[in-house]
Parts: structure tokens; sequence; C-alpha cells
């Protein structure tokens, strides 16, 4: 099983290896996509828009933000399937946007992948 990292994207110098995903519902501003050197743009695994807005990156609310994505995830394998195949076959990047590296859907899903190994 290869590593599931995350990265951001406005970070691209210090990207780790590996495929690279963008897993954001919404295409991240101020970047092309060219520049982005990006395998696969997996939407429908990011958190649904009305959990992305109740969200709003407060990190008073981030236990509960994962626990409901999590739910979301539960409901649909075959968003998430794909990503964890690839980490079978070797290192992944899921790709985020947000400001906060520490509490973003891309940790949330990074953990909820190394979960499901």
């Amino acid at each position: 099983m290869g590593a599931i990292h995350v990265g951001r994207v406005y970070d691209r110098a210090s990207l780790p290896g590996g495929r690279r995903f963008l897993v954001e519902r919404l295409w991240p501003r101020g970047v092309r996509r060219e520049d982005l050197q990006l395998d696969e743009w997996v939407r429908d695994v990011a958190p649904s828009t009305p959990l992305r807005r109740w969200f709003g990156h407060d990190p008073d609310r981030w236990e509960e933000f994962r626990r409901r994505y999590t739910a979301e995830l539960d409901a649909a394998p075959g968003a998430w399937q794909p990503l964890l195949d690839a980490a079978r076959a070797g290192p992944v990047v899921l790709l985020y946007s947000a400001r906060d590296e520490e509490r973003n859907s891309a940790v949330a899903l990074r953990d909820y992948l190394l979960a499901h190994r």
C-alpha cells in the first residue's frame, strides 16, 4: 500500500510525489488547470455543498464536520474507492485549497481512507 499524503494546491513546489487527485467540489481560485499537474479531479468525494457551507472552516465545528463527512463517505463508496485503489498501487496526494492545513476535508478523507485500507 502506497502512502496517502495531503497537499495544498498553492504549495505545488513542496508537494510529495505520487498520483495527484484534487478532492474539492470547486476548482481552487487563481490556479490554472495546466499548472496543477493533476491526475484526476474527484469532485464526488468532496463534502456535499450543504456540509461544506455549514462547516465554513470553523475549528469549533471540526469534530462534528468529520462525523458528518464520514457518514457521507460511508454512503458513497463508489466515490472514494478509486482513491483507495490508487493508493494500493502507489503513493497518492489528495489536493485541497483550504488555508487550514490541519482541519480540512482532505485531512478527514485521508484519515477515512487509512481506516479502510
